[in-house]
């Protein structure tokens, strides 16, 4: 090769490089906007019950229960698990859903008639699937909106429709928000009602007024409806004396519990899991943790001065509650007959949510709600094999 080739191929490698730098520092940069698409990712090994493992050998096999796979990542702030059959759906607080389905990845816009306002821990939050949704394309959601100065919050139907989702109606409005404390959760119970958490909305005092949606466990039918059998005639209200519940899961004897956020500060801790009764009073800001009093019921299980801050939960085929947590940072099973909590995964950062799914578990992390100390990856979608 003559010199003049030469110095041209050294003229090519140094612009490639510069190019190349370039596009490194784009994607850092726009690793936690909107614009970046999430991933899809071939399976990753970690260790469970520790950190994740580093320039460890690729091809090895991963250690026996000892190890999840990852299904996605640079997901932005997801808050729910759904499935239709292998296809998976995942709301992000900023007011997006994104569907993995057959190796595609997708995020999809919802258009709603009023605005997700995306503050503190509120924003686009719960996501269910209708029961006939592979038919309709019917979703409830639950969101944060913002009303004449007022954080608010709402249950709505929406519908999806080529590539993206669209408002229907809404079913029920003017639940109080706030930053902090706005519950969010939604389930269809065992008598095919339709159960949604709600939080303080950082009004302590609202927990114990029937008369408020705040700091409650509702009951609704699917069509947004008060049941004629609710324990408070023409009331959504179905137990009440919650600070900020997370979690919703049935046992296979239709017996309904709940994950809670415990106070914060002096004392701090004491997050819960109740087993939920109609006309339940579970008795915040008046007691927590071991305090008794009449007509208030204690919860089945707290954690005393540590906090963990759990959030989704599931029910696994032996009655142990599956509780992903935030602060805690770990899968939490809780055995609802014999009353033991175990850590059963670790490794990953904050986790906001779990389900159970053709006996597979899959968890989401929350490493870039602000919170967390994020990845380049995250946040991310994962298996987790072998928790037994």
């Amino acid at each position: 090769m003559n010199q003049a080739h030469m110095t041209r191929l050294a003229a090519v490698v140094i612009v490639c490089s510069f190019i190349l730098a370039a596009c490194d520092n784009n994607r850092a940069e726009n690793a936690g906007k909107a614009t970046v698409a999430p991933t899809i990712v071939p399976t990753t090994v970690a260790t469970i019950g520790g950190e994740p493992t580093s320039g460890a050998d690729p091809t090895a096999a991963p250690e026996s229960n000892e190890s999840y796979s990852v299904l996605a990542e640079k997901l932005q702030i997801p808050w729910v698990i759904e499935f239709d059959g292998d296809t998976v759906y995942i709301s992000e607080r900023e007011g997006a859903i994104v569907k993995l389905e057959g190796g595609a990845l997708e995020r999809q816009s919802v258009q709603l008639s009023k605005s997700v306002r995306h503050r503190g821990e509120g924003g686009f939050l719960g996501l269910l699937l209708a029961p006939d949704f592979s038919t309709t394309g019917l979703a409830y959601a639950y969101h944060t909106y913002e009303e004449n100065g007022a954080l608010l919050n709402r249950i709505v139907l929406i519908k999806q429709d080529a590539g993206k989702w669209t408002e229907v109606r809404a079913l029920l409005e003017g639940i109080p928000g706030a930053a902090n404390h706005d519950g969010g959760r939604m389930a269809i119970g065992p008598d095919g009602m339709l159960y949604v958490t709600t939080g303080d909305a950082q009004q302590p005092e609202l927990a114990q007024d029937r008369s408020s949606l705040a700091g409650k466990i509702l009951r609704l039918t699917l069509d947004g409806k008060v049941p004629a059998d609710n324990p408070f005639a023409n009331s959504y209200v179905y137990s009440y004396g919650h600070r900020n519940p997370q979690g919703l899961a049935w046992d296979d004897k239709g017996v309904l519990f709940n994950t809670e956020h415990g106070p914060s500060g002096d004392p701090g801790g004491h997050d819960e899991i109740n087993r939920i009764e109609a006309v339940g009073n579970y008795g915040w800001p008046t007691v927590y943790g071991d305090d008794n009093r009449s007509g208030m019921i204690a919860p089945l299980y707290h954690t005393g001065e540590e906090a963990i801050a759990p959030s989704g939960a599931a029910m696994d085929e032996r009655n142990r509650l599956l509780i992903a947590t935030l602060r805690g940072e770990a899968l939490y099973r809780y055995d609802t007959v014999a009353g033991k909590m175990e850590k059963v995964f670790t490794g990953a950062g904050r986790l906001r949510d779990v389900k159970v799914h053709d006996g597979q578990i899959y968890v989401i992390t929350n490493n870039t709600d602000g919170r967390g100390i994020p990845t380049d990856a995250d946040d991310r979608l994962l298996i987790l094999n072998n928790v037994n």
